[in-house]
């Protein structure tokens, strides 16, 4: 080789190390800012069809943590958050065309000669320096609005429940992709090895529409990334408590001996999943002595169970799932999701609307309380919302109190709040019928990458290559509603 030659060749590798060494240097201090440690996600898959982990954050996330509370069922929005006084002057009138527009109903009311406008039962109030409206079943609510970000014009494209929740939860309405929940376990990493980044609550003996595991799986990302589900009762993960006669030596040992049986297997046959599978024994193991702590609550002082409600006492209730997640948030849990069910009010709305607003009222405003006395709300964002809503007239005869009203995908209220979110913000219209979408229309694909972006992702660029196609969480689609952002 020449010596010209070799001078080129060293001008390009100094030229390259420093390139890259600049980028590994702001990368460092970025997650340094950042916190926790963990800027990278260190999981990288070996096969050619396997996309590694990015490179993330994008950006400077304002959120750290996520605690996004599922209302499964679709809460009526024109019964909660969305006043339509207008509605009493046409109560009992059948819905015009001009308003309906042809648009698609379910099989439940498809077939009704009649489709008579419903206004709310309930009484509605401004609140707050925001003067949002809130209807008299969420009293305690309604003294956090200032803290909210109500987004009353989103929209999905999905008219029954399985495909409705599954599109919210994973981006498509059909099954088998992964969670937002494993999203972002897989882009962003843990900020506590000792727990799961992303846990799942689902509060018991809530009734209605079935919960699947799926909703909260991994898809075709690393196993790892999947929800696990935290019960109520003696054992809060399955099969994590050591057998009788068994103690923490004995675990230690036999975790040893299993590793190295994983990694013959993992050199003979080159599977990424085998170190996926080696990476939750250990998490397992370290989850011995982390969720006995994180799930007991008898620290607790008698104000916080006063605070939560009554409910809050005992584990498994939605109030004692609100409390627990705060105490996950706390120990830095990425990204915590409660599910209740129980939303579905086709019948007997008055009733059934009431006793789930009485179940979940109180406990969701504690919850924003607590997060912000804490100083977690500042990079914790809050969601909450359902699968879609509901509509403006009743399904099946309009009486007096045994009235419903079925799945209305074309508008319905979800709201946010904390980091980044602007407080005390009311964002789209609807119309007087609380039918159809007036101003700012916000898509599911919208709301998943404003949630991204607020966690320092930006939605385009977190993929994962799966049979030969690069997947993400809004598939082609997706805006980020920067107007909500503060």
């Amino acid at each position: 080789m020449s010596k010209e030659l070799f001078k080129i060749e060293d001008k390009q590798s100094r030229r390259n190390f420093l390139t890259k060494t600049s980028m590994g240097l702001g990368a460092m201090a970025l997650g340094s800012i950042v916190g926790g440690g963990q800027l990278l996600a260190q999981q990288l898959n070996s096969t050619a069809d396997h996309s590694p982990a990015p490179i993330l954050p994008n950006f400077l996330p304002k959120a750290k943590r996520v605690v996004y509370l599922f209302m499964s069922g679709g809460p009526s929005q024109m019964d909660l958050f969305d006043y339509k006084p207008e509605l009493r002057a046409v109560h009992g009138q059948n819905l015009p065309d001009s308003v309906r527009k042809g648009q698609r109903l379910t099989g439940m009311s498809a077939g009704q000669t009649a489709l008579p406008m419903a206004a709310s039962a309930f009484d509605f109030q401004r609140h707050g320096k925001s003067g949002a409206w809130v209807s008299e079943l969420l009293p305690h609510t309604a003294k956090v609005v200032d803290d909210l970000c109500f987004i009353k014009t989103m929209y999905t494209e999905a008219i029954n429940h399985d495909p409705a929740i599954t599109f919210f939860q994973s981006g498509n309405q059909i099954a088998g992709r992964p969670s937002i929940g494993a999203w972002v376990s897989y882009g962003l990493g843990s900020l506590n090895e000792n727990l799961p980044t992303f846990i799942v609550l689902v509060s018991k003996n809530a009734g209605g529409q079935p919960l699947y595991a799926r909703l909260w799986g991994n898809g075709f990302l690393p196993t790892r990334h999947q929800g696990v589900q935290f019960r109520s009762g003696k054992d809060p993960v399955l099969y994590l408590n050591n057998p009788e006669g068994y103690d923490g030596m004995d675990r230690r040992a036999m975790l040893n001996y299993l590793k190295k049986l994983n990694q013959f297997q993992r050199d003979a046959y080159n599977d990424p999943e085998v170190d996926n599978r080696i990476a939750q024994y250990e998490m397992a193991y370290r989850m011995q002595t982390a969720v006995p702590e994180v799930t007991d609550l008898s620290d607790e002082p008698d104000y916080i169970f006063e605070r939560y409600g009554p409910d809050s006492r005992d584990p498994g209730t939605y109030a004692a799932n609100c409390l627990l997640a705060r105490k996950l948030l706390e120990k830095n849990v990425r990204f915590v999701q409660l599910y209740h069910q129980g939303w579905d009010q086709h019948t007997y709305l008055n009733g059934g609307l009431r006793h789930q607003a009485k179940n979940t009222d109180q406990a969701t405003a504690a919850l924003i309380t607590d997060l912000k006395e804490r100083g977690l709300l500042e990079d914790t964002l809050v969601i909450w919302g359902g699968e879609f809503g509901r509509t403006v007239y009743s399904q099946g005869k309009l009486t007096g109190d045994s009235y419903g009203r079925d799945h209305h995908p074309r508008c319905f209220t979800m709201w946010m709040a904390g980091a980044g979110v602007k407080a005390g913000m009311t964002y789209g219209r609807t119309d007087d019928f609380g039918y159809n979408i007036l101003e700012n229309p916000v898509h599911v694909h919208d709301f998943q990458a404003t949630l991204m972006h607020l966690m320092g992702i930006n939605h385009e660029q977190l993929t994962f290559k799966y049979q030969g196609r690069r997947f993400r969480l809004t598939d082609v689609h997706g805006h980020v509603v920067h107007d909500i952002l503060s």
